[in-house]
């Protein structure tokens, strides 16, 4: 490690010393972030302890997907780098709504801690100081919580520095999107659509379900166009601010090109239950799951939903997140939220799917 590496290693320690102490949720769950090693080489992982205690006298019901605890597929922490924004590079996942099977019990005054290979999550090869908090939201974050304030978990923030494999002010490969489009695409087939591990029957499946997703980015591309927005756009995406409905417009102009125009690969290994992921920084590759298979063509949660709301997720198509799941909680969001409406996938997929038909 370089002298400036060592001094700037030591500033981050002493201000992890202050700084990664917990961050309590309104429902009583407090946070922490705590690095294994404060001052990291080029060629070792960020491994990061995260610990959920239940600091009330209740017992507390949290949403498995969004703590670290059966694996990370979500961007549950907000990482950066000398005040920059860290991308997250790993696995967005399309579930259904959550279940009470899907929250994790703490009781009163229990803790539980899982390590997380941050490195392998966000783009770290740029060297710098890191500032790493847990910070994660959703309006089903706690099992039947009535209140706006129960939607968020936060931890202190914790710093350590990287000695990186690139030096620091450079641009990571992850945020250049016009590299990522050149350097990423898969070899195209023919018609743009390409497989992997499906068998002749998945992919007769796949083809059908490619062309109901392009229909439904195709209908709402149309849509968008139209010079007013009726309860269809308001039902998923609130009240139609010109900016957000620009930027509703141009997500579907961009789901629709890649459709049309992009060479797709889907691939049928997942075992997992859910429906479908990406990982948002590897265009344009689907790997569809156990819930994809019995899923309606076009409807509700649909085939073809699924593989719009999977490619809404590709930072070069429209880069959207998951805050919530089912058509219930989108609908919601759009009342409450509806800047965050607009950057949510399954908001996007039901816009598409429109069922029941809105004008």
């Amino acid at each position: 490690m370089s002298l400036n590496g060592f001094w700037k290693s030591a500033l981050g320690a002493a201000a992890l010393a202050m700084a990664c102490g917990a961050q309590a949720a309104p429902k009583g769950i407090a946070v922490t972030v705590e690095p294994e090693k404060h001052a990291l080489g080029q060629d070792e992982d960020a491994v990061v302890r995260v610990t959920l205690t239940n600091t009330s006298d209740q017992p507390q019901y949290v949403l498995k997907w969004r703590t670290p605890f059966e694996g990370v597929d979500a961007p549950l922490f907000e990482v950066s780098r000398d005040g920059e924004r860290v991308p997250y590079t790993g696995p967005l996942a399309k579930r259904g709504a959550p279940k009470q099977s899907d929250y994790f019990l703490l009781k009163p005054g229990a803790s539980h801690t899982v390590k997380v290979e941050l490195s392998a999550l966000y783009d770290m090869s740029v060297t710098g100081d890191y500032q790493i908090s847990y910070k994660t939201q959703s309006p089903d974050l706690f099992w039947n919580a009535s209140t706006p304030e129960a939607r968020e978990m936060r931890s202190e923030p914790a710093t350590l520095w990287v000695d990186g494999r690139l030096p620091r002010g450079a641009t990571p490969p992850t945020l250049d999107l016009e590299a990522m489009k050149r350097g990423t695409d898969p070899a195209p087939s023919a018609g743009g659509l390409s497989f992997a591990r499906c068998t002749t029957s998945q992919q007769s499946t796949i083809v059908q379900a490619m062309q109901a997703g392009l229909n439904m980015a195709s209908d709402s591309d149309a849509y968008m166009s139209k010079p007013s927005l009726g309860a269809r756009y308001t039902k998923w995406f609130g009240a139609a601010d010109s900016g957000r409905a620009a930027k509703v417009k141009a997500n579907f102009a961009a789901i629709k090109d890649a459709f049309a125009n992009k060479p797709v690969t889907v691939d049928c290994g997942c075992k997992k239950t859910y429906y479908a992921y990406v990982y948002p920084t590897q265009p344009y590759t689907i790997y569809v799951c156990k819930a994809f298979w019995s899923a309606p063509l076009t409807g509700t949660d649909s085939k073809g939903g699924t593989l719009l709301h999977e490619m809404s997720h590709f930072n070069v198509v429209a880069g959207t997140d998951d805050y919530a799941y089912g058509q219930s909680a989108a609908a919601n969001l759009a009342i409450t939220d509806p800047a965050k409406a607009v950057d949510n996938a399954d908001s996007h997929e039901y816009f598409g799917e429109n069922t029941p038909a809105l004008q």
